[in-house]
This record gives structure tokens, C-alpha cells and sequence, in this order.
């Protein structure tokens, strides 16, 4: 039986905390096509989101690059309505980015942005950096241009950006790799950050009992392993990899400090658990640890 106990949280906030309108002056975009992987959303067994944060990195084709277009704060808003209705609702989220310039190369932003399926990234006041489009459903990018009128006029290249979502515009605390270098997030921005050292506790627990492992160790269990419960601090990256097969990825949660995996995996069968070491470009995916599976249970699916 589904597990159906709510996962409602209380909201606080601390009474004169400053809440900062606004975006920043520059976004990100690219088109969908040049992303390989998407970072991911948690989700709980019935598929009710635990959080409204990514975990992971885009990684992008060979070569590509997040493109950039620098707009006019003032006048450029994100914003996000519930759509749909009950049980099916999302929720649709609208970027209106407005560019000062007129001139052939935003003119041209029309030509590359019109009728095709886009990510953007945009940061906010504090540091945070949201997603404005989803790997489940197309975004819709369109693109108006004022060239003024009169002498007191404005001109403006106007992108508007309507892309539904799971949650408003989740945040994204990975890597952007710009045409200028890779860019981190503000790690004080409350959406995460990679700016130290990976911590995994060598205390795990296996189908709810605890063990304690080494980096290169072997952990031995005489039955199906049916979970697996990890804590530390910063926690970039965890997977799985049974026989020797696909890497699956273990969701960390939004804080980094724990990740839990429910998958079945059925003896008797070896299980490899990978982590991340380092930090910045030192990162390094490593073996942690091994566990072996004991048992004449079911053949391997």
C-alpha cells in the first residue's frame, strides 16, 4: 500500500526580514536540444515533489554554452500561476525580459528564439538562480520589439517566456557554463552552492539497519537490499550501480545533508556506491564503497 501520510511543512518568517523585489540584469538561455541531462526534482514515492530545488548539473553537448542576454531590471518580471485543475494542476511560469536594444543582433534574437524549446535561468536579488522551463513540457518564447515614439520614447526588445513546471520556477544551485568561463551560484543565496569539500558520513543504513563503511570497503547482506539511507554535509553526488551496470542516480535532498534510495535491488547481485570528492573543477566521481548480496532470492531483473 502506497504510503499517503502528507508532506505539508510549516512556513515561517522572521518578522523584519527584507524581501528583495526583482531580477538581475542578465539572464541565461539555450535550446533544449543542447542539453544531455537535466538535474533532477525529488520526488516521494507517489510523486509529490519533497523539493522545490534541482539536484545536479546541466550537461550540455560538446561546445555548447549557456548564451546570455543582458535586460533592463525595472521593467523585466518572472511570475508564476497554478494552472489546471485538481488532481492534475501545475503550474505555469511567465518571464517578461525586457532588452534596451533594437539593433540587427537583437532583432535577430526573434529568428533564434521564436519557435523553438528553451531554457532560461534567471537570477534573483539575493543570489538564487530559478529555471524558467521544464525536460516534461515545451517552453513557448516569444518575441516583441518597440522602436519608440517621439522624443520622450522608449525602444525595447521584449522576450516573454511562458513555460509550465512541477512547482514556480525551481531553483538551480549546479554548474553554467557561459561563453565567459562557469559560473557557480551565490552559495548564500538559500538555493545551495559547491563551494565545499563533499562530506559523506561513513554510518549508513541498509534496509534500516545501520553499518558502518570505508572508502573501498565491502559491506555483506544476506537478503534483497530494498533501501538505503546516506547523511554527511554538502553532498554533491551519489549513485548505484548493480553487476557492473547503469549508474542510478541516489536523489540528495535540497540541503545536501541526506539522500534516500527505495530501490529494489534483488540478490544475490553486487551493488557499488559511487560519491563526488573535491571541489570546483577537482571534483571527482570515486568508488565509496561495495556491498554484496547473499541470497538464492529471485533472479536479477
Amino acid at each position: 500500500m502506497p504510503d499517503c501520510s502528507s508532506v505539508q511543512k510549516s512556513l515561517a518568517w522572521c518578522q523584519g526580514r527584507p524581501e528583495l523585489p526583482g531580477v538581475k540584469r542578465r539572464i541565461y538561455y539555450i535550446s533544449k536540444y543542447d542539453i544531455l541531462k537535466w538535474p533532477v526534482l525529488q520526488h516521494d514515492s507517489n510523486g509529490r515533489l519533497k523539493s522545490a530545488s534541482y539536484v545536479g548539473d546541466f550537461v550540455l553537448r560538446a561546445d555548447a554554452k549557456w548564451k546570455y542576454i543582458d535586460i533592463i531590471s525595472d521593467k523585466s518580471q518572472l511570475t508564476s500561476d497554478a494552472q489546471g485543475e485538481y488532481p492534475s494542476q501545475t503550474q505555469l511560469n511567465k518571464l517578461v525580459a525586457v532588452h534596451p536594444g533594437v539593433e540587427a543582433d537583437a532583432t535577430a534574437a526573434a529568428a533564434y528564439l521564436n519557435n523553438n524549446d528553451n531554457v532560461f535561468l534567471v537570477e534573483d536579488m539575493r543570489g538564487a538562480v530559478r529555471v524558467v522551463g521544464s525536460d516534461k513540457w515545451p517552453t513557448k518564447t516569444t518575441v516583441a520589439q518597440d522602436l519608440g515614439q517621439g522624443a520622450t520614447g522608449t525602444t525595447s526588445t521584449t522576450i516573454n517566456v511562458e513555460a509550465t513546471d512541477e512547482c514556480p520556477a525551481p531553483f538551480y544551485s549546479g554548474k553554467i557554463e557561459t561563453e565567459d568561463g562557469t559560473i557557480t551560484p551565490n552559495p548564500n543565496s538559500g538555493s545551495g552552492g559547491n563551494t565545499s569539500e563533499p562530506v559523506y558520513n561513513n554510518k549508513v543504513f541498509l534496509n534500516g539497519n545501520a553499518y558502518t563503511v570505508t572508502k573501498g570497503g565491502k559491506v555483506t547482506i544476506s537478503d534483497d537490499l530494498i533501501s538505503m539511507e546516506f547523511s554527511g554535509s554538502n553532498m554533491e553526488y551519489l549513485t548505484y550501480k548493480k553487476n557492473n551496470g547503469i549508474e542510478t542516480e541516489i536523489l540528495i535532498n535540497s540541503e545536501k545533508t541526506s539522500a534516500y534510495c527505495d530501490d529494489v535491488i534483488y540478490s544475490p547481485n553486487t551493488v557499488k556506491i559511487y560519491c563526488s570528492e573535491g571541489t570546483g573543477d577537482n571534483m571527482n566521481d570515486v568508488l565509496w564503497f561495495t556491498i554484496e548480496l547473499e541470497s538464492s532470492g529471485p533472479v536479477n531483473p
